[in-house]
């Protein structure tokens, strides 16, 4: 009788790596899919080499010779992200695919085995009719020596607001909700503790992001827009940045985890009544988000321009009342030099109605907002957030200010620490 054995052709993984690379789940991605292309082409090669977290920063996300993985989380993060974004995959439009690729935790191997979920598509070769097959991948994990051949990926960030409206749009009320939400398991605590206190009203909670006035033309440079010397007609209000689009995206995937969704609107097109009737959540500190001239988002910490000293005209964060250790301002790295450090706020307190939330999130730049909102969108600092404040339960919370300091490598915030919390508005 003639014995069958399960394999999967070097073709067939290549194929899924391609359908991955263009699905919902990760087209929209381009560090992503990077990084998937990479996996796989090691995972297919040396199947049984380790993959080293160095190896990943210094040829796929191309950082410096001295990157140290014990000091740079952003591979740890960056392949988090790729393993949630393969299990809502395969959870959801990717149910019925031949092959499953999997990234098991622990390591930055790849696993491809065959769907058990899709038998419709012959997988067995009889072993003994086909001596002369071509290398193939065994079901169970073990790998061709062939490389993959990795397309060159030269798309370029398209307009902002776009990538919000988009990113926002993959969760519609009624579809299956990504990662463990759509698995079945409860979100973390902590979560539960602090966003869901935004899903109580009957309305979805506002995201209003930061979209400064500019006066100029976009190719050959823009400016802030100033109100004493610039006419109205020329001011382009359609930007914002890259930290605010990346955020947006952050606070939908949690919501999403709760089975909530968010709404966006950008900071231009708000109106005072939306204040009155919604939970809303601010991104971007009132430089660039201009509603917040109008409603008062912090009490403890203000953003000011320096007036005096080396860093006269720059941006900063004041301390109005400094405690003990605390610095009396808070301010980026200076202009000329490479980002690596910035601070932001958190604010927490009740809207003009009682019933309503305001949540401010803003760093003194793009990269500082967008590192704040990571804090509040992974699990451990949001616990670390929570303990400092001491709740338990989402009905503990009162009003709060709370500043970070966000170290950035490369555009990219790879830690921010809690610096010091206030309580009371």
């Amino acid at each position: 009788m003639t014995r069958y054995v399960a394999v999967l052709t070097r073709e067939a993984v290549i194929e899924e790596i391609e359908r991955l690379s263009k699905s919902e789940a990760l087209h929209n991605s381009e560090s992503l899919c990077k990084l998937l292309r990479y996996l796989a082409e090691q995972s297919l090669r040396n199947p049984d080499a380790t993959i080293k977290e160095y190896q990943i920063a210094t040829e796929v996300f191309h950082r410096s010779s001295d990157f140290d993985p014990q000091l740079d989380s952003v591979i740890r993060v960056q392949a988090g992200r790729l393993r949630t974004k393969l299990a809502s995959y395969y959870s959801t439009e990717g149910e019925d695919d031949r092959v499953v690729v999997e990234l098991p935790k622990g390591n930055y191997a790849l696993h491809f085995r065959e769907n058990q979920h899709n038998k419709s598509k012959p997988t067995e070769a009889p072993e003994a009719e086909h001596p002369e097959r071509p290398e193939t991948v065994q079901a169970e994990g073990r790998r061709s020596r062939t490389p993959l051949a990795i397309p060159v990926l030269s798309s370029l960030l398209v307009a902002a607001v776009a990538c919000i409206v988009f990113l926002v749009a993959l969760h519609k009320p009624g579809e299956k909700a990504q990662g463990d939400a759509a698995q079945g398991t409860p979100a973390p605590a902590a979560f539960q503790i602090f966003w869901s206190q935004f899903l109580d009203s009957s309305d979805q909670p506002w995201v209003v992001f930061s979209n400064a006035a500019f006066v100029g033309r976009p190719e050959t440079g823009l400016r802030y827009y100033n109100a004493e010397s610039d006419s109205r007609g020329r001011v382009f209000d359609h930007y914002t940045g890259v930290g605010e689009v990346l955020a947006v995206h952050d606070l939908d995937e949690v919501f999403a985890t709760l089975h909530g969704h968010v709404r966006v609107k950008r900071g231009s097109l708000f109106s005072l009544d939306d204040v009155k009737q919604n939970n809303l959540i601010f991104l971007g500190s009132p430089a660039e988000n201009l509603t917040l001239r109008d409603i008062p988002g912090t009490t403890h910490f203000k953003f000011q321009r320096l007036t005096s000293g080396p860093r006269a005209g720059d941006l900063a964060i004041a301390t109005i009342s400094p405690q003990a250790g605390e610095p009396a301002f808070s301010v980026a790295s200076p202009d000329g030099q490479p980002l690596t450090e910035d601070f932001a706020v958190v604010s927490f307190k009740h809207g003009l109605q009682s019933s309503h939330l305001v949540l401010t999130i803003a760093g003194t730049t793009t990269f500082g907002t967008q590192g704040a909102v990571e804090y509040l969108c992974r699990q451990e600092s949001l616990e670390e957030l929570l303990s400092r404040l001491g709740v338990h339960k989402a009905n503990e919370f009162t009003p709060f200010e709370a500043l970070l300091r966000i170290r950035i490598s490369h555009g990219v915030p790879v830690e921010t620490t809690l610096v010091s919390v206030h309580n009371g508005d």
